[in-house]
């Protein structure tokens, strides 16, 4: 395919499954390309908001519009692994056990609150969400393909919450920060509640179109500057005072690790197929650079105390890296 003929295609697909998803949420535009950037990279979606700002309605349109299977898990402190993994259980009639799987055999899960779960939840979705597949008894079951949890998280509400270590936040491709819709989106909102009939989004893909899709994502070309760039944003974490950055070193613990590379890689690609490109341009990498490392760096005391958060730290890095 030329490049005129993928623009036009690829333009007109991502404008399709967009218009589907604003039938239902207002807004929210960095939410609903994280998502299917995520998606079509294989990645997962940490998506931190207050309540009420459609994160669940947002991925359950997703779904719809796409075709896939989609679950809802809500976390609890008295949530078990098995409750999400599923288990044996004896079959009385058989005098057999049989398997009963769990809700995370799903296309597309949405683990609502996940710091409210314990460690041992936690571990057994992140288990699944590395291997892509899930153990019960002596038997290994694969996950459906494509896979993607979208895991939120209420920054407002402490109490009684388990906060995910850096190795489990690492895990996910991205993190969003969702706010609040602006004075004219909620608006909006207000007139289509109280409508009767709620407006319904319709299925624009099927699993040969969604493969293509995942197709073009992954032939989408990144040229040698651009790769070493990106690996300069990423170890200017780590050693930011050979970049220069020597203001970092009070802020900065820890960078991000490798994991943060190739998501930042992927993710480049897929933000670049969004804008109907199928190469990579500077401005992708820095778009995809805030979701894919904010979650990836630890602050000391200093940033802590200073009100110095992880954004303005990638945003001070790409504005002193000499662009390719």
């Amino acid at each position: 395919m030329d490049k005129n003929k993928f623009y036009r295609y690829n333009w007109a697909m991502i404008q399709g499954i967009k218009e589907e998803i604003h039938k239902v949420v207002i807004g929210h535009e960095e939410l609903i390309d994280a998502m299917i950037v995520a998606l079509l990279s294989g990645g997962h979606l940490y998506v931190e908001g207050v309540p009420g700002v459609a994160k669940t309605t947002a991925v359950k349109t997703l779904a719809r519009v796409l075709g896939f299977d989609f679950k809802r898990i809500q976390f609890t402190p008295d949530l078990l692994p098995a409750d999400i993994t599923g288990s044996e259980i004896l079959d009385l009639e058989r005098h057999d056990f049989r398997i009963r799987k769990g809700p995370l055999f799903t296309q597309l899960l949405l683990a609502d609150e996940i710091n409210r779960a314990g460690p041992k939840v936690q571990s057994a979705l992140l288990e699944a969400m590395a291997e892509k597949q899930v153990t019960l008894g002596e038997r290994t079951f694969p996950l459906p393909d494509p896979f993607m949890v979208l895991a939120t998280a209420n920054p407002l509400e402490q109490e009684g919450t388990y906060e995910l270590p850096e190795a489990s936040l690492d895990r996910f491709m991205m993190k969003v920060r969702v706010g609040y819709n602006s004075h004219e989106e909620e608006e909006e909102i207000i007139l289509r509640a109280a409508q009767r009939e709620s407006p319904s989004p319709r299925q624009v893909l099927d699993t040969e179109a969604f493969e293509d899709l995942r197709r073009q994502v992954d032939a989408v070309h990144v040229d040698a500057p651009l790769r070493r760039y990106l690996l300069h944003i990423v170890f200017a974490t780590r050693e930011p005072e050979r970049y220069g950055l020597e203001e970092l070193v009070q802020w900065l613990e820890y960078g991000a690790g490798p994991r943060g590379s190739i998501d930042l890689y992927r993710a480049s690609k897929g933000y670049a197929w969004l804008s109907g490109r199928d190469f990579v341009l500077p401005g992708d990498i820095a778009r995809a650079a805030y979701g894919v490392l904010r979650h990836r760096l630890i602050l000391g005391y200093r940033a802590h105390a200073e009100k110095i958060d992880a954004d303005t730290i990638i945003r001070r890095i790409l504005e002193v890296l000499e662009l390719p």
